[in-house]
């Protein structure tokens, strides 16, 4: 079957134009003294939108060649020739600025015409659009007709990429890919909220912004790094994702908390040139059936497995590998679903001992129970679970951690069936 465009959805209608953020001072700095030396060595430099720019070979050799027509020579352009486009080169550059916008229908002081990305979440009905200047929740129950239900800007953020729900969809990860991927965007001078995701909570079409999550370790200057392409590590009763950094690495990190994200595991392997910048590193970092694969841009395939440490159990990961795709998508979210499992429930008990859920005692009786029941068979594991799920919902009258404490008696009484 061909595909074909059904419609054509005003999702930016009238959105205008975002505040955005400079550059910092100490890009500014050698921005200005990249182009004082440009100007210095007889270079083209025009000053756009109070930004300097040095202009590339193929701009000055094509509007010399035009000048050289202009008057009627042919061959090398004179000196003359020279002087003639420096000192008409902002113009020049200013026309062609406004022709091209005004051929692709841009205005500077509308919003978005485009979305980097836009990931469909079918199970939930909607759709999280990363569009340049703007993050988007699409209603896409109707998949022929997307409608806009809610719009976020933030000033902090350069080029809104990459959009992610957690698992129910109470929330949502927008990523920002300051520097475009090319540049160092990690620095101790690097402000934490620049080049880093956005996390969103979201109450029906609502959406409000909780904080950001960067690399908690800065990177050199040789690095370039800034938020990228990720998915989901699907840890039941946790929100975790794995996500690229380019030379920044891969970061698996925590965000069941939307408010205080944490790290919980990282690959870095540093700088691929200590000396000077050259584009490399993990260009996206996905989960996919036990592994995490990225794609690193200079040095190859990595495939990665997650180990234990004080943020993660063996059994959280275990359980992780309970889920399986046929296929993965980024920008298509499934649905993740744990079957029944010893091991989930573990995974449940081990993060109620990390929130201090339980009391350790009641944890450990519980684990006790689970080992009991498993080694049962027929009707006798039956009745240790059901009986463990009726303890437990007495226990839960008093833990601090009623959500969790649900999940768990969810997960046993589903392997007493």
């Amino acid at each position: 079957e061909q595909a074909k465009i059904v419609s054509s959805p005003r999702i930016f209608q009238d959105l205008v134009a975002p505040a955005r953020h400079a550059e910092t001072p100490e890009d500014i700095a050698e921005q200005k003294r990249e182009a004082d030396s440009a100007r210095a060595a007889g270079g083209f430099v025009v000053t756009f939108e109070s930004q300097d720019i040095i202009l590339g070979r193929g701009f000055v050799t094509a509007n010399l060649d035009s000048i050289v027509k202009a008057r009627g020579g042919t061959g090398t352009p004179t000196a003359a020739d020279t002087a003639t486009l420096h000192a008409n080169v902002d113009t020049i550059f200013k026309l062609r600025v406004d022709a091209n916008r005004r051929r692709q229908g841009v205005n500077p002081k509308s919003g978005p015409t485009q979305c980097h990305d836009i990931t469909v979440y079918p199970a939930i009905g909607l759709a999280g659009g990363a569009c340049a200047g703007y993050g988007l929740l699409l209603d896409i129950r109707d998949a022929a007709n997307p409608q806009r239900v809610a719009a976020v800007a933030d000033s902090n953020f350069s080029f809104w990429h990459s959009a992610t729900f957690n698992n129910d969809g109470s929330k949502v990860l927008f990523t920002d890919e300051w520097g475009g991927g090319l540049q160092p965007r990690c620095r101790s001078t690097d402000k934490p909220e620049w080049g880093a995701d956005a996390i969103f909570t979201r109450d029906g079409n609502n959406l409000a912004f909780k904080t950001y999550y960067k690399l908690p370790v800065p990177q050199t200057k040789f690095e370039n790094c800034v938020a990228h392409n990720g998915t989901l590590v699907p840890i039941p009763g946790r929100d975790v994702m794995v996500q690229g950094w380019y030379q920044g690495g891969v970061s698996v990190f925590d965000w069941t908390d939307p408010s205080h994200p944490q790290e919980i595991a990282f690959f870095d392997r540093g700088p691929m040139d200590s000396t000077k910048l050259v584009g490399a590193g993990s260009w996206s970092a996905y989960w996919y059936n036990g592994y995490i694969i990225s794609s690193e841009i200079a040095r190859g395939l990595d495939i990665f497995e997650l180990t234990p440490n004080t943020l993660l159990t063996q059994n959280e990961i275990d359980a992780a590998k309970l889920v399986r795709f046929d296929y993965l998508n980024a920008q298509d979210q499934q649905k993740l679903v744990w079957p029944a499992s010893f091991v989930v429930a573990r995974a449940y008990l081990d993060q109620l001992a990390r929130s201090n859920g339980l009391p350790k005692a009641k944890i450990n009786d519980a684990r006790d129970a689970l080992s009991q029941a498993e080694k049962a068979t027929g009707p006798a594991r039956s009745t240790a679970l059901t009986q463990l799920a009726t303890r437990l919902k007495t226990d839960a009258t008093t833990s601090t951690d009623q959500a969790k404490m649900q999940l768990l008696i969810g997960a046993v009484t589903d392997l007493s069936k």
